[in-house]
């Protein structure tokens, strides 16, 4: 199947303002670009692309005073299948981890293990390790939390959700995150494009959409705490610890969002015609 997506995004800066841009589709999924995801700027500015220590594609711009438009549209090939689900999926013990997982397992910025020990332990401690273990992770903190736009936060943590019970995507995957990794399950937090692929249409306007990894068995698999089921259609952005490493936009100034707007949808194709 073919998906189009994109993004188109304005800021208004009082005065110049260097920004770290994380919109690119990461490259684990370059090669399924029909056409080019090229970021543009209105007014053009020069970018700086770097790949940062996870993997993803960063670009650093210096945004003019005033209002800057950043966007992108491509066409992207997808399977068409739903993620992957594993039950028998184990959990190895933890010194037998690939070491390049191991920073996954420490507690971050907005997912604070140290405060989520004692209640993971109490609550998972005798659950079976492996898949078992998150997704019932994951089928907690989905009953858990009342999704809602009007609850965004930035400055939201895992903990505060868990006490708050309510957020949106990011705030759903930054529990689950945390959870895991009190359990000894390596899990990192994703971000991406997610349309309503298979699933009846959202009416709120679409947005960028945020998930979660877990190791387990010898590889990593998707996991969502706000839908828990499976979806398809995912096009990752970046991957990190938590929100702080994969923000679309970090700004080093004074600015105002003025406009945003996500693509994602799937590609009818046209069935040719009988002669």
């Amino acid at each position: 199947m073919k998906i189009r997506a994109g993004y188109r995004i304005a800021y208004e800066c009082p005065q110049p303002t260097p920004m770290i841009l994380t919109l690119s589709v990461h490259p684990s999924r370059r090669q399924d670009l029909i056409t080019p995801d090229k970021m543009r700027t209105d007014p053009y500015v020069p970018a700086t692309e770097y790949v940062d220590r996870y993997g993803n594609i960063c670009h650093v711009i210096r945004a003019p005073a005033g209002r800057i438009t950043l966007s992108a549209d491509f066409l992207i090939r997808d399977s068409g299948e739903p993620d992957e689900v594993a039950p028998g999926a184990t959990q190895a013990p933890l010194e037998t981890l690939p070491v390049d997982t191991l920073v996954y397992l420490l507690g971050s910025r907005y997912c604070e293990t140290d405060r989520l020990s004692n209640f993971a332990w109490s609550t998972f401690g005798k659950t079976e390790r492996g898949w078992t273990l998150v997704q019932e992770i994951v089928d907690f903190v989905h009953n858990h939390v009342t999704f809602g736009y009007p609850h965004a936060d930035v400055t939201r943590t895992a903990y505060d959700t868990f006490v708050g019970r309510k957020g949106v995507c990011r705030d759903f995957a930054h529990l689950a995150v945390a959870l895991c990794r009190c359990m000894n399950v390596p899990a990192r937090y994703c971000t991406g494009y997610l349309g309503d692929i298979g699933v009846p249409p959202d009416p709120c306007p679409m947005d960028f959409s945020a998930w979660f990894e877990a190791y387990i068995g010898d590889r990593w698999y998707t996991f969502d705490a706000r839908h828990n089921t499976p979806r398809i259609g995912r096009i990752v952005i970046a991957r990190g610890r938590d929100a702080t490493d994969v923000a679309i936009t970090t700004s080093f100034g004074p600015n105002t969002l003025a406009g945003f707007e996500v693509i994602t949808d799937e590609v009818k194709e046209v069935e040719p015609a009988l002669s």
